[in-house]
């Protein structure tokens, strides 16, 4: 049995951003699909593993965790190439994991949803949200700008939350040309020995209807 496991689906950006780490460390890890687009996560069965309903759910050595940004960080104490050098570094990766969950993630990982999933269209909510994620996204181009990463000189937890959805601009309707430093920065995560695109890394691609 492999050392880690994760509950996941292709389609989640939030269990891409622990699968990427557990395979960029070279972690011992396998997949738990969770078929999310059929309940799975409404069923009691996976409400007992996570009361939230969510993914990414990780187990290691007995111990069961929720939420991407708690994960990564426990992470950080398994994986010496991820571990903070100093209480400031560790404060900065914290700090852009948080802004990620509610500046960035939240508001892309909802209009991809609303739009290649629930194929609502174009609403007031989708112009909303969209929004909210030029704003993020310009923070996120301006820190970059000049930096090799999101903290410091190496690739931290911070790079693994923030480009959890990033590899799927169609999806969202963004034009990296639009964007030049992130651009660079997901050019230079691709480059990472081991890196796997979201898709080609969980199961659960393409789901059945997509390739009726």
């Amino acid at each position: 049995m492999a050392d880690y496991q994760l509950y996941c689906f292709a389609q989640s950006g939030n269990a891409y951003k622990v699968a990427l780490l557990l395979q960029l460390a070279g972690a011992d890890w396998t997949p738990r699909f969770v078929d999310f687009f059929n309940g799975e996560t409404r069923t009691p069965a996976y409400r007992a593993i996570n009361v939230m309903g969510e993914v990414p759910v990780l187990e290691h050595a007995g111990l069961r965790l929720s939420q991407s940004g708690v994960i990564l960080d426990y992470l950080t104490g398994q994986f010496a190439q991820f571990k903070p050098r100093s209480e400031d570094e560790r404060r900065e990766v914290l700090r852009w994991t948080l802004f990620d969950n509610h500046k960035l993630t939240n508001n892309i990982a909802t209009l991809r949803f609303q739009l290649q999933f629930a194929k609502t269209g174009e609403t007031p909510v989708t112009a909303f949200l969209r929004g909210r994620m030029l704003s993020a996204l310009k923070v996120l181009n301006q820190h970059l700008d000049g930096k090799p990463y999101v903290v410091g000189e190496r690739l931290t937890t911070a790079d693994m939350s923030l480009c959890g959805y990033l590899f799927w601009p169609a999806e969202f309707g963004v034009d990296w040309a639009d964007y030049p430093a992130i651009a660079a920065w997901l050019q230079r995560i691709q480059s990472q020995p081991g890196w796997v695109a979201p898709y080609d890394l969980m199961p659960g691609h393409p789901r059945p209807q997509d390739v009726a």
